[in-house]
């Protein structure tokens, strides 16, 4: 399979990423297009996956967008990278938890070159560093065709987790590599694209 590799350097917002997505992955039923890996940020964004709780949402006042990946509610914001997927698992393994087991192993091998020792965690998907929580999993999966994908905690502004309780967690466990290093963090779309189409190639 033919892996398109895009890389956005402004933001997208997250109706237009999903839309493009949804389009990608009716392409990829019918049999025409190449498969995705998208690298980007979106604005201020707080979405709910499928098992979200009313319960999750401390601001009643923030708008929430509502979408078909699997999770809870979450934020996306500036400083933080959505790894987004298109992948046809009909021409690769038809293996749901390899998937997921590549993009986590993914995740730890970017935040190593940070000398960060991220770990992933059998009962709460996602990758944490220590009891923090540092990325989020969130995949849907529809005739085998495998989207959503990753977001990893850069250098984003923590406190908007204040509004939520994200992934179903206390709204303080959650940190960033600028959080755990205080570095200036660079050349962060090429290293993500780089592992990951690495990676990719395993499924």
């Amino acid at each position: 399979m033919n892996l398109e590799i895009k890389i956005s350097k402004k933001r997208v917002s997250y109706k237009i990423a999903m839309k493009l997505l949804n389009k990608r992955v009716e392409e990829l039923k019918k049999g025409v297009g190449n498969e995705l890996l998208w690298i980007l940020e979106h604005p201020i964004t707080f979405t709910a996956g499928i098992r979200a709780n009313k319960n999750e949402i401390i601001d009643k006042n923030i708008k929430i967008v509502n979408t078909n990946r699997g999770g809870k509610v979450t934020l996306h914001s500036p400083g933080q990278k959505l790894v987004y997927f298109v992948l046809n698992l009909n021409k690769r393994k038809k293996d749901i938890r390899r998937l997921i087991n590549i993009i986590e192993k993914s995740i730890i091998e970017f935040l190593r070159l940070y000398k960060i020792k991220g770990k992933s965690d059998p009962k709460n998907i996602g990758i944490w560093v220590k009891d923090k929580k540092i990325a989020a999993i969130g995949l849907r999966v529809s005739r085998w065709i495998a989207y959503h994908g990753c977001s990893i905690n850069i250098n984003n502004n923590l406190k908007y987790y204040y509004k939520i309780i994200p992934c179903g967690l206390d709204n303080k466990k959650i940190t960033s590599v600028y959080n755990e290093k205080k570095i200036k963090i660079k050349n962060v779309n090429q290293l993500l694209s780089k592992i990951f189409k690495k990676n990719i190639r395993k499924i």
